[in-house]
């Protein structure tokens, strides 16, 4: 439960961007509480946001060794709290923007915040093929997080869905432990970075399949996927697909549902901010991270962003 009725600032998620928030705010003095976020039921609703489900950061500075993304979570963290900051389990339900202090209904109760900072980020897109829930979660199979879930697939072939840096990396982790990894895209161009498009071709255990959709996973109750029907868009032939997994890297989709109508979004859902700054079309709501950045999506971009937030939130309060 939260220790006040009221604060200064809010909070909302607790990826880099939330953290770097935090930090910034408790430094201020501003005795911020971080809603942590989670409880979703999806693969990629953590707290500590999608780094929880990363290996290997080797691009995040300070680290030349690199360092795992949930170790870089916890300190990030462990220096907030030295700071000051609060920190309380769950999501926000709902949220009350029309008078100042804001009201805000959370999972383990209700506050009043006199800003709110909405780094609530973003979540894996699916295919939304009509048995897809169950191959998520009954019959096994179909994931949205190798680092999650590759242990898992040892000695199978899988497929990676998706022709960006997203499926690049998890086609490259997956190979660690599948004995074949197959990149199906829709499109014969990929927007994947050219760096992380040769990683990915230079890997002989990776094998590409283009102007492919799937139409159907196959498998069921006890057995899992077994492979998919995949059709090929430009001779509009189908063919089965064997394999063991299928991992999805199609994008994402930022978590801001509870602020629908209610701040101003694009039409993709991500949260507008104005002028270069945090600030949101409410004032007082700013935004940082994955929630407002549809372009980098970056830890490093979610860090300075939460520290812009910071401090547009502290010269709204000092106002």
């Amino acid at each position: 439960m939260p220790k006040k009725k009221e604060y200064k600032v809010v909070i909302l998620g607790s990826g880099p961007a939330g953290l770097t928030a935090a930090l910034y705010a408790s430094r201020a003095n501003l005795e911020p509480l971080v809603v942590e976020g989670g409880g979703g039921g999806d693969p990629t609703d953590l707290p500590g946001g999608q780094l929880m489900l990363t290996t290997d950061v080797d691009n995040y500075p300070g680290f030349p060794e690199g360092i795992l993304g949930p170790e870089l979570m916890e300190k990030m963290r462990k220096q907030a709290t030295r700071f000051g900051t609060e920190f309380a389990s769950g999501a926000v339900k709902q949220v009350e923007l029309s008078s100042r202090p804001f009201a805000l209904t959370l999972d383990e109760g209700s506050v009043e915040a006199h800003t709110i900072i909405v780094a609530t980020g973003a979540r894996a897109r699916w295919l939304d093929l009509p048995e897809e829930l169950e191959f998520r979660t009954k019959y096994g199979g179909v994931s949205a997080c190798a680092t999650c879930d590759g242990f898992f697939y040892k000695g199978k072939q899988v497929l990676v869905v998706g022709g960006g840096d997203t499926a690049m990396e998890e086609a490259t982790f997956l190979t660690k432990f599948a004995s074949k990894v197959t990149i199906v895209h829709r499109r014969d161009e990929f927007r994947a970075s050219k760096i992380m498009l040769e990683k990915a071709r230079k890997n002989e255990k990776i094998a590409w399949m283009t102007d492919t959709v799937l139409e159907k996973y196959l498998g069921g109750p006890g057995k899992g996927v077994t492979g998919a029907m995949g059709r090929n868009l430009k001779t509009a032939q189908a063919a089965e697909i064997p394999c063991g997994g299928i991992f999805m890297a199609i994008g994402h989709e930022p978590n801001t549902a509870v602020f629908k109508g209610k701040v101003e979004l694009d039409p993709n859902g991500y949260m507008l901010t104005r002028d270069g700054t945090t600030a949101t079309s409410v004032p007082g709501v700013f935004a940082a991270g994955d929630v407002q950045d549809h372009r980098y999506r970056q830890a490093v971009t979610a860090a300075g962003s939460g520290c812009m937030a910071a401090i547009d939130a502290e010269r709204f309060l000092s106002h």
